[in-house]
């Protein structure tokens, strides 16, 4: 501690003024009062200095303090980005296998259908070819049957094809088999041409019945084959289109998963730097957290040493200003000075030398320094040369050290003021304009939702106007598939029974027999057996068939389209309800989102009229501060540096009256 020091050099003034019995108590007292007051200079500067120093560590911390919460939630959001990237392409690795075995499994049941349709279409080839061979044959044999002149060469040659034919039934090669038997007999025997005509009408029937089973035969194998085929086409149409859309999402899925990739290298590199960021920041604040409480410490103890000091030497003065020193002197040295009274003449000859020199060592100073307080004193010194002046010299320095110690105590609190108005004006200036910035954002971020809600919600009114149409159309074309199909069964069945009847009616007519010729002879009349009209019957039932077989792929072709319809609506009637709550989902996000907005809008500009509040009154306190605290003219280390040239011109003159010689 220093003011044991103090008080040693305070007891050897004391000691070698009472010694020497020449330095007057009243010089002690100033110096040590120049001390207090210095004291006090030095006290403050530390405060003021301290302060500066404190704000620092507040704002360096505070600074730091938000840069690692920041960085901790940056972290934790990059933490959530790597993990979301990370399940997405383990996610997206699964679909692309899922997708690729798809693939394969469509690759191999479009194989398999292929080659199981090719098995039919061969099967079908054959049994349609053997089918028009074995048409084709029963035809030209009925037609050589039934020429009356016919060529029995030739049709023993079609009987003999048709007994060779693989579909030809057994009771049927046996009947050819005995009929041709039966020809040879009958022309060895040469019969009638009557009785020949008579047997082979048995036979000629029996080959119309066969050839109109396998037209029919024939007519359903094509129906079964266009059945397979389109199925088959459907099944290759469908199995394609799920193979390409599979190949389109595992494109789609795998550039996914590199983006998923790059996005989590990408977070994991900022993970580490806003890491190691963190890292010294944190370690910067444990420093200078460090630092600045081992300053405050500090200077807590250097201003409890100050304190003390000052306190020492205001007692000291106390002590030398009262009775036991100061009154004693008054009371003892005047007896001592009148022992030495042409001593004093000659000295205040001396004296009244030095003031003159004091006189003019001022005036020179104060038009140096352009001082108007030195230049009062000199003139004053030049007036009244004697002690008052030593007196107001020594006044005047104390007053300018007062004035000194009252400016720095100003300075101090002005910059302590201008440093938090400063920082005041910068943050709300910052405020307001980040939250005109977010005003203006939020206005048109509101704007653009409301807009999007608004097309939005057309777009929902549009989808229900359509899907209502899609099922009035729906209905109505089901009730007339409906109706068609209904009247297609009826019509097949009417047909069919038409068929029948007439099947029914010529079959009878080949049984018929012709009349005998009787005594007396009878005028000329028919003598062949009544059959029908044969081959008109033939061409009416064929008619009616064709008519029965397209009723029947009407009520089919009209099955197949209700089904594809219903398929087709039900698709786009469940695509527009996924569309439509996906579309009203969005509605209610953004309306909730617009509402939170608007929310934010409004705590915006009430913070907004707030900060703008604090920043107008920063603003007018600043106004304030500027007439005592900003500079007008002349700085305050101006004017510290002339009010120390000017205390050092006054002690200059005052040494000059105590007769000391300047250095």
């Amino acid at each position: 501690m220093q003011f044991p020091r103090v008080l040693a050099l305070l007891g050897l003034l004391a000691v070698t003024a009472d010694a020497s019995s020449v330095t007057p108590v009243q010089k002690v007292i100033q110096l040590m009062e120049g001390m207090l007051t210095k004291g006090k200079e030095e006290k403050h500067a530390e405060q003021v200095q301290f302060a500066a120093y404190k704000q620092f560590c507040d704002d360096a911390t505070t600074e730091k303090t938000r840069l690692i919460k920041e960085a901790e939630e940056k972290i934790e959001v990059l933490k959530a980005d790597i993990e979301k990237n990370a399940a997405n392409v383990d996610r997206l690795a699964k679909e692309m296998a899922d997708l690729e075995e798809d693939i394969a499994t469509q690759d191999a049941d479009m194989k398999a259908a292929t080659d199981v349709r090719k098995g039919e279409k061969a099967t079908y080839d054959k049994t349609h070819k053997d089918y028009s061979e074995s048409i084709d044959a029963l035809g030209r044999a009925v037609q050589v049957l039934k020429k009356q002149s016919g060529d029995k060469a030739q049709a023993a040659a079609s009987f003999l094809q048709l007994q060779s034919m693989t579909m030809m039934p057994e009771d049927t090669k046996r009947a050819i088999a005995a009929f041709m038997q039966d020809g040879e007999d009958l022309e060895e025997a040469a019969p009638e041409a009557n009785g020949y005509e008579f047997q082979s009408s048995g036979v000629v029937e029996m080959l119309s019945k066969l050839e109109d089973k396998f037209v029919a035969e024939l007519t359903t194998l094509e129906k079964e084959e266009s059945g397979k085929k389109n199925v088959y086409e459907l099944l290759m149409q469908d199995l394609t289109a799920q193979s390409e859309q599979a190949k389109s999402d595992v494109t789609s899925k795998t550039e996914q998963k590199a983006k998923n990739i790059e996005d989590k290298a990408a977070a994991e590199s900022d993970l580490n730097d806003t890491s190691d960021a963190m890292a010294a920041d944190k370690k910067y604040t444990a420093d200078l957290s460090a630092t600045c409480d081992q300053k405050a410490t500090d200077f807590e103890a250097r201003q409890q040493l100050r304190s003390e000091e000052l306190e020492a030497i205001n007692k000291a003065i106390e002590i030398i200003a009262g009775g036991a020193v100061r009154g004693n002197a008054d009371k003892h040295l005047p007896s001592m000075l009148q022992t030495g009274v042409a001593f004093a003449q000659l000295r205040m000859t001396a004296e009244s030398r030095s003031y003159e020199r004091a006189a003019a060592f001022l005036s020179s100073r104060a038009t140096e320094l352009n001082s108007r307080v030195l230049m009062a004193i000199a003139q004053r010194a030049q007036a009244d040369p004697f002690g008052k002046v030593r007196k107001m010299i020594q006044d005047l320095i104390v007053k300018l050290m007062e004035e000194a110690n009252e400016e720095s105590e100003h300075k101090g609190w002005c910059d302590t003021e201008l440093s938090t108005n400063e920082k005041t004006r910068k943050e709300k200036t910052e405020a307001v304009e980040t939250l005109h910035a977010s005003i203006d954002q939020l206005s048109a971020q509101i704007a653009k939702l409301a807009e999007d809600i608004t097309e939005t919600s057309k777009e929902v009114s549009e989808l229900d106007e359509k899907m209502a149409e899609a099922t009035e159309l729906r209905q109505k074309e089901k009730a007339k598939n409906a109706e068609t199909i209904s009247d297609a069964q009826a019509a097949e069945t009417a047909t069919a029974q038409a068929i029948t009847v007439l099947k029914e009616f010529y079959s009878k007519a080949g049984d018929a027999t012709a009349f005998v010729q009787q005594d007396p002879e009878a005028p000329e009349v028919f003598d062949t057996p009544y059959k029908g009209m044969g081959a008109e019957s033939g061409g009416i039932v064929g008619m009616l068939e064709v008519i029965e077989s397209d009723f029947a792929r009407l009520e089919s072709e009209t099955k197949a389209a209700e089904e594809s319809a219903q398929k087709e609506y039900d698709t786009f009637m469940g695509d527009s309800k996924v569309d439509k709550e996906s579309k009203n989902k969005d509605i209610e996000h953004k309306t909730a989102k617009k509402q939170d907005s608007e929310q934010a809008l409004t705590v915006a500009k009430k913070d907004l009229e707030g900060n703008q509040k604090e920043l107008d009154a920063s603003l007018v306190y600043y106004d304030k501060l500027k007439p005592s605290c900003v500079d007008a003219g002349v700085s305050y280390e101006d004017r510290v540096a002339r009010r120390k040239e000017e205390i050092e011109s006054l002690q200059e003159s005052l040494k000059i009256l105590n007769g000391e010689e300047l250095a």
